[in-house]
């Protein structure tokens, strides 16, 4: 028996379903339901769940890849130094995440199924490189921020968990409740809830810059010692 069902048709279902149901909700049998097939048709393509979201994973970073890998008119992301570049990434890179209820979460620990993403790395560390970095200090910088965006982006779902929806926040994450209950005894703890949960896009700039200033004075070409 051969399955009428594709491994590209289960993985756009699954990413579509991803976004109505959250990762929680996503489970093969409502991928199934939704291709109108039987449960067992998708395991001629993946043996369990975590091979499907490595699958999930790797599509995404396609498509994130995608245009620059085509050579398509401005969709370079790196900009004409590292600096540039490192950031750049790191924006494509939450932009795409963001674009997927629980993005952050699938994307975190799944492995690559392909090698999708040895293109777009060596060309990063083609740019590195040519700054001035040594390899290893390239990847060690490149590692650096790639790990900030992921987990800040999987902390910025827990707080807005529908995609496109900034307005939609989860209620645990309210600043006057919190500063209610935390103001008496912690007074500081209650304040900085405004930033750490507040404005996640200007965070999210200020946090890079600091990982680029680290990375200058540590790792970059002209880090001193």
């Amino acid at each position: 028996m051969v399955s009428r069902i594709d491994r590209k048709q289960v993985v756009d279902t699954a990413l579509r379903l991803l976004n109505e149901v959250g990762l929680d909700g996503l489970t093969l049998r409502r991928i199934a339901k939704e291709l109108n097939v039987q449960a067992p048709a998708l395991y001629w393509h993946f043996k369990n769940k975590q091979e499907l979201l490595d699958e999930m994973a790797t599509e995404m970073f396609r498509r994130m890849a995608g245009p620059v890998v085509a050579g398509e008119p401005g969709a370079d992301p790196y900009g004409s130094t590292w600096q540039e570049t490192v950031v750049s990434a790191c924006r494509a890179m939450r932009s795409e995440l963001l674009g997927y209820r629980d993005g952050g979460k699938v994307f975190s620990g799944t492995r690559m199924t392909d090698d999708s993403a040895a293109g777009p790395l060596d060309s990063l560390m083609v740019r590195l490189t040519d700054a001035g970095f040594p390899l290893r200090e390239a990847a060690r910088a490149w590692w650096t921020a790639y790990n900030y965006t992921v987990g800040l982006v999987i902390e910025e779902q827990s707080v807005h968990p529908v995609p496109g929806r900034p307005d939609a926040r989860d209620p645990a994450y309210d600043q006057a409740e919190r500063e209610r209950r935390l103001g008496p005894d912690y007074p500081l703890a209650a304040q900085v809830g405004a930033v750490l949960f507040g404005d996640i896009e200007q965070s999210f700039e200020a946090g890079l810059r600091i990982i680029v200033a680290g990375i200058e004075a540590t790792l970059g070409p002209d880090a001193a010692g």
